[in-house]
């Protein structure tokens, strides 16, 4: 069982081979959705090429996840979770198949360690707390060895 490290930072300054994405669902252009919050600070920070790259995979279902490019990130890459639905809202539900399917990118790509930021927090109407129980309850489901950490944004 994962019992993950919780920090508080920015997501893209954390020391691991891979970081996760809230992202929602693709069903827009990339472009039309004026990505916010840890989407936003990626887009800043990592250009364009890992929204163009996940645009090209289609729509991911909620709760799924797929894997980028970091673009100009020092990542391997970019894991792109489905943690909202089409009305911009969180469930439990989605957070943890979210972080299962991250989880899984991870363990098949062989990556070891990940970033996750707390998912459902924002934009999907959980609010910290609760999104944070719900994700490491999730996280702790999942035999790996590698290192797990969930950020808490402080800016």
């Amino acid at each position: 069982m994962v019992v993950p490290l919780i920090t508080d930072g920015d997501l893209l300054d954390q020391p691991v081979d891979v970081i996760v994405n809230p992202w929602n669902r693709n069903v827009l252009p990339w472009w039309l959705l004026l990505p916010q919050g840890v989407s936003g600070a990626i887009l800043r920070r990592a250009g364009r090429a890992p929204f163009v790259a996940l645009a090209k995979l289609g729509p991911i279902p909620l709760g799924g996840a797929v894997l980028t490019t970091a673009g100009r990130l020092p990542y391997k890459g970019i894991i792109h979770v489905a943690g909202i639905n089409l009305l911009w809202r969180a469930s439990a539900q989605s957070i943890h198949d979210s972080a299962l399917a991250a989880m899984a990118v991870v363990a098949a790509e062989g990556f070891a360690s990940v970033a996750f930021p707390v998912i459902g927090a924002g934009t999907g109407g959980l609010g910290e707390d609760g999104a944070l129980a719900v994700l490491v309850a999730a996280l702790g489901t999942v035999e790996t060895g590698a290192r797990v950490v969930v950020v808490r944004f402080r800016g």
